[in-house]
Parts: structure tokens; C-alpha cells; sequence
């Protein structure tokens, strides 16, 4: 028993595990397309906004409400929070409420893409275990009835029969594990680059007003 639970391969617990293994590798393959898929997209889409607050800050204070939109105008298209700013600053004529609007929209629009396959990290974070708990009843339902049946009852049969049957429970739990791991690290994310875009929309949206009552001031 020993020796054959020290060399078992992924392959035979898949094969011990029984049809309740398919769905949880389903799941694993989901689990790990969608934690790599979104942490390739954060990587390639520049989700800091330090750049994008220094040189419209810059422009802004001084009175160079062109220069700001040029810049974000002119950043990448993988500089989001760029995009997000040059909207509020396009509408700057109309007053601060629809300069809130349009970048809360915006904003809104571009963490929705963000937040991506979020929700099924979320499901797989709940459905793993739960299929691996439903393995391990089936197999322990197969194992109770093989020992009910065996005319010599031992320890290793027993413990043979359960062995089996929580290797669902470990896989599913495994998944559990990476999936609710992963949507953590990436909402995090997510979080603090609305919470910079918030910081950053307020500083820009303050500097405007200021620039304009000063300028209604001095005539």
C-alpha cells in the first residue's frame, strides 16, 4: 500500500478518482486559462496612473487645459486611465457634475472589462468543492457496499475504499484554493486602480474649478 501510494501518478489518481474527475478538470483548465488570460491583460494594459497625474496635474495648473488633453490624447491606448481622464477633461466646458458623469461612466466601462471571467473564477471558487465532496459520497457509497459484500473485511479494504474516495474532495479543494486565490489577488487589482482613477479624476476635476474661478475672478 505504501509503495503504490508513493509512486501513483497524477494520471492513476485521476483514474482512481472516477467520472467525478472530469468535471473537476474541467474546472482546473478554466480556473488556469482565466488567472492567466487576466493576469496577461493587466500586465499588458498599464493599469497605473503616476504618469497620467503628474503631466495632467502639470498642464492643468498651468492653465494649459490643451496640453492636458493632448497628452492623454496621445498615450497609448493600453494606458486606460489615461482614457478615462481625457473624457472629463473633453467635457471641462460643461461644468464639474458632467465632468463626474463622463468619467464615472468611463470608468465603469473600462473596469467592467477589467473585472472579466471574474465571476466565473467566483463559481469555480464554489463548484469545485462541492463536486469533489459529491465524489468522495459517491465513492464512499461504492466502498461501503464493496466492504458490505466482501465475505473477509480488513483494514486495508477499508481504508483502501476511502483513500479512493477523498481524492475528489482533495482535487476539487485544491481548485478551490488557486480560483478564490486568484480572483483575490486580481480584484485587488482592479480595486486600487478605481481607487486611483477616483483620486486622480478629483485632483483634475478640483485644479479645473479652481482654474476657472480664478479666471471669473480676475475679469
Amino acid at each position: 500500500m505504501d509503495s503504490a501510494s508513493t509512486s501513483m501518478t497524477l494520471i492513476d489518481m485521476f483514474k482512481i478518482g472516477g467520472i467525478f474527475m472530469w468535471p473537476l478538470l474541467i474546472f482546473s483548465i478554466i480556473t488556469f486559462a482565466l488567472i492567466l488570460e487576466r493576469s496577461i491583460f493587466f500586465i499588458y494594459y498599464n493599469l497605473s496612473l503616476k504618469d497620467v497625474s503628474k503631466n495632467v496635474l502639470n498642464a492643468l495648473r498651468n492653465k494649459d487645459l490643451n496640453k492636458a488633453i493632448d497628452y492623454c490624447e496621445k498615450a497609448p491606448k493600453r494606458k486606460i486611465g489615461a482614457k478615462i481622464i481625457l473624457e472629463g477633461l473633453k467635457v471641462s466646458k460643461y461644468g464639474e457634475e458632467m465632468m463626474e458623469k463622463v468619467i464615472n461612466a468611463e470608468a465603469t466601462e473600462k473596469i467592467t472589462k477589467l473585472e472579466n471571467g471574474f465571476d466565473i473564477l467566483t463559481a469555480m471558487g464554489s463548484l469545485s468543492p462541492l463536486t469533489g465532496f459529491l465524489g468522495t459520497v459517491s465513492g464512499m457509497i461504492s466502498a461501503f457496499s464493496a466492504i458490505a459484500k466482501a465475505t473477509d473485511v480488513n483494514a486495508q479494504l477499508v481504508a483502501g475504499g476511502i483513500f479512493e474516495a477523498l481524492i475528489t474532495t482533495v482535487f476539487g479543494l485544491i481548485i478551490a484554493i488557486i480560483a478564490i486565490s486568484g480572483y483575490s489577488v486580481l480584484a485587488h487589482i482592479v480595486d486600487k486602480f478605481a481607487s486611483e482613477v477616483e483620486s486622480v479624476s478629483t485632483d483634475v476635476i478640483t485644479t479645473i474649478v479652481m482654474n476657472n474661478d480664478s479666471s471669473s475672478s480676475q475679469k
